[in-house]
Order: C-alpha cells, then sequence, then structure tokens
C-alpha cells in the first residue's frame, strides 16, 4: 500500500537466548584469534590472555559500579593484572604470588583517600575482581609455559567449547529441566548432560592425540572441565542478578561483554593447569 514503510527484519535470539548468528561470528573470530596465535608462536597467546584481561577487568569493575555503586580499585586492579599473566609466563607461580600479593597492597592502599564509608566494600570487591579475572587467567599464561604448552592450552580451549556447544545444543533440542531456575533459567539438565558427553568425548580424544594421555585421563579432564565451566557460568549469573544487569558489557555484539565470554574459561583454566600438570608432568 502506497505511504507505508517496511521496517528492516530484526534478528530474533535463539531459545537460548542468544542473537545467534552475531554469537556464532564473535566466537569464531575470537577462538580464530587464539589458534593462529598458537600455531605461530605460542607466546603470543599469553599478549592475547594480557588485553582479554585488561578489558574484562574494565568490564567487571564498570559493572559493580553501575549495578551497585561499589568502587573497584580500577588502576591497582588493571596494573596489577597485567603483572600477573606476564610474570606467569617466566616465573609461574612465584612469580604469580608476588604480583597478586602486591596488587592487594596497592588496591588497600589506592582506595585510603576514598574515607571510611564503603571502604571494606570496595577493597573486597577489589580483591575478588583481581582473583576472579587476573589471577584466573593467569593459570592459562602458566598453560602456555612447557615445551607442549601450544597443545596444553589447545586442549584446555578444545574442551571449553565442547562442553558450550554440547550443552548449547542439547538445551535447545532437549531441555526440559531447569538447572537452576532462579539464577540462570535457561540452562537445563539435558543441557548440562549434553556438555558432559561432548567434554568427555573430546577430552579423551584431545588429550590423546595432543599429550599422549591415556584414555581415562583424557575423560576425567573433560568430566573436570565440564563440571568447573559449568561453576564459572552460574556463578557470573549469580554476580549478575545480584547487581540486576543482562550483561557485563556490550563489546561484543550477540554475546555481551568479554566477560560474558569469559565466565566458563576463567575458572577452567585454573582446573586445566592443575589436572595437566598431574596427568602430563612437564
Amino acid at each position: 500500500m502506497a505511504g507505508t514503510t517496511t521496517e528492516p527484519p530484526v534478528a530474533q535470539p535463539s531459545r537460548a537466548g542468544r542473537n545467534l548468528p552475531a554469537a556464532i561470528a564473535v566466537g569464531v573470530l575470537l577462538g580464530g584469534g587464539a589458534l593462529v596465535a598458537l600455531l605461530t608462536a605460542r607466546q603470543i597467546f599469553v599478549g592475547i590472555a594480557a588485553v582479554a584481561v585488561g578489558v574484562a577487568t574494565f568490564e567487571l569493575a564498570g559493572a559493580l559500579k553501575r549495578g551497585a555503586g561499589i568502587r573497584v580499585a580500577l588502576w591497582p586492579a588493571l596494573v596489577g593484572g597485567q603483572a600477573m599473566v606476564w610474570l606467569a609466563w617466566p616465573f609461574e607461580r612465584d612469580g604469580l604470588l608476588v604480583a597478586f600479593v602486591l596488587t592487594i597492597l596497592a588496591c588497600l592502599v589506592w582506595r585510603v583517600p576514598g574515607g571510611v564509608d564503603g571502604y571494606l566494600r570496595d577493597i573486597s570487591a577489589s580483591i575478588f575482581t583481581v582473583a576472579y579475572v587476573p589471577l584466573f587467567a593467569s593459570f592459562a599464561a602458566m598453560l602456555v609455559v612447557p615445551h607442549d604448552g601450544r597443545d596444553r592450552v589447545l586442549c584446555f580451549l578444545i574442551l571449553v567449547v565442547s562442553s558450550d556447544t554440547g550443552g548449547y545444543i542439547a538445551g535447545v533440542l532437549l531441555g526440559r529441566h531447569p538447572m537452576a531456575p532462579t539464577i540462570s533459567p535457561k540452562k537445563s539438565w539435558e543441557g548440562f548432560g549434553g556438555s558432559m558427553i561432548a567434554g568427555i568425548a573430546a577430552g579423551i580424544l584431545s588429550l590423546t592425540l595432543l599429550l599422549d594421555g591415556h584414555w581415562w585421563q583424557g575423560a576425567l579432564f573433560g568430566a573436570g572441565i565440564v563440571l568447573t565451566a559449568t561453576v564459572g557460568d552460574l556463578v557470573e549469573s549469580l554476580i549478575k542478578r545480584d547487581l540486576g544487569i543482562k550483561d557485563m558489557g556490550q563489546l561484543l555484539p550477540g554475546h555481551g561483554g568479554l566477560m560474558d565470554r569469559l565466565d566458563s574459561l576463567l575458572p577452567s583454566a585454573v582446573v586445566s593447569w592443575f589436572l595437566l600438570r598431574l596427568f602430563i608432568p612437564s
């Protein structure tokens, strides 16, 4: 009819609550960048982790201020977070521990001029931010240190992606029973089962083919990563619900902020480092 206008179609979110095409595109770009770094010079992965830590720390601090008026000691968290990641490469746990402790001290001092009101609240949130983002991410940097570091990081990434993909597909197709309806309504037990099947299968294949491990080690590795990835996802959902926000940021179309993509990776990096160190001594 003359005089009418046609609105452009709006991308609808999938049953899992995502703009699926945008989410896939962003996931491919992020994963592709990490893969290229690992296949060229694995040390570049440390730089990628450092950039991700800086962005995610900024997003989490912003979310805490936006949602609850909490003032994270941002500059000590940003600078200290970089020190933690970069010192974890040559000095491993010793460098990481020293940087972590000095960062906490810097946060304590930085907040002093702000006065008494909310000091304990702000410092607690600052220490949480430093532990949750750069401390956990530094274990991913330590995965790169051994001579087979590239393959260790690949196993870690393959497992987390497999867990997320298996859970997403099973949740969309079969999800009927909510796992934690008050925390993450779209997460189902069927999705968790899909994550576990995909994670164990990927763990067996990746550990035996890339690191010459035993199949049972791969199965345990896969199950462990699925559990920590799921817990990481639920913990971030709890944080966002407590703050009354939907996403940590708006950097990535279809994903929210970068922190929204690191929720399962951060705790999984710690468990990956521990299990691979236990199963495959360097």
